[in-house]
């Protein structure tokens, strides 16, 4: 059974980002950029699925400019066989996203599909979702322990009221949650296996799909700063302080 996992290049998860000062977008000038920390996690399950014998083959794919390789070569260095870099130079929603990977998908006919839940940049949570529909695929979000079982997976997945696992009939599509595991440390002799392994590279146009943007951003703004905390001497003087600003009747 072939896996195949989308990841994406991204802002570090450790820098703070800074908004361009006419609030056109992200400064991304001399920024670090990584691989989408929950397609890391999604990477590592789909490995851990083929040492367990699981699956036969780990595929990445990944949409972005010839700098998204780097997310690739990440993952080919976790353990993935092969990727695959569809070169486009703008953003792209999340159905354009799963829009492009339903044609990959129809292309390598994997049993699995694992993604992150979400990338860390836009925090939009849909591509999978989305797969899903247009693929006619059942899904399981939000996985915290994935398990394959015959011709279905076993998904364990976080609700607000506590774990639900589901039973699905593969192929189908499945998004990581952050405690799904822990992505193992990269040594630097797979980092430089990594780099012998085939990436295919090929314009996201050569899918003849449309990717044309159904929204217009308007305007990227910093958050507003918080004002600081204030501390009180007892519990009649915050109660005090609480109708002042109107909290209270």
């Amino acid at each position: 059974m072939k896996v195949l996992v989308p990841v994406k290049r991204v802002v570090d998860a450790n820098v703070k980002v800074r908004v361009k000062p006419d609030g056109s977008g992200v400064d991304l000038a001399n920024v670090k950029m990584s691989i989408n920390p929950f397609d890391e996690i999604a990477v590592e399950e789909a490995v851990r699925l083929k040492e367990h014998g699981a699956a036969t083959e780990v595929i990445v794919v990944s949409i972005g400019s010839p700098a998204a390789e780097d997310a690739i070569r990440t993952a080919l260095a976790i353990g993935a066989d092969r990727g695959l870099l569809l070169q486009h130079d703008c953003e792209l929603e999340p159905l354009a996203v799963a829009k492009a990977l339903k044609q990959i998908v129809v292309e390598e006919a994997p049993g699995l599909v694992i993604l992150g839940k979400q990338a860390i940049d836009y925090d939009c949570d849909q591509t999978g979702q989305m797969l899903a529909g247009l693929m006619g695929w059942p899904q399981a979000t939000f996985a915290s322990k994935v398990a394959i079982e015959g011709d279905r997976a076993v998904v364990t997945r976080e609700v607000d009221a506590g774990h639900q696992t589901l039973s699905l009939r593969l192929p189908a599509i499945i998004t990581a949650d952050l405690r799904l595991n822990e992505p193992r440390y990269v040594s630097l002799p797979n980092i430089m296996k990594a780099k012998k392994k085939p990436v295919d590279k090929r314009p996201l146009a050569s899918l003849g799909v449309n990717v044309a943007p159904r929204l217009s951003v308007l305007k990227f703004a910093d958050p507003p700063h918080r004002k600081a905390g204030v501390k009180v001497a007892s519990a009649q003087d915050l109660v005090k302080n609480l109708k002042q600003l109107g909290v209270l009747a």
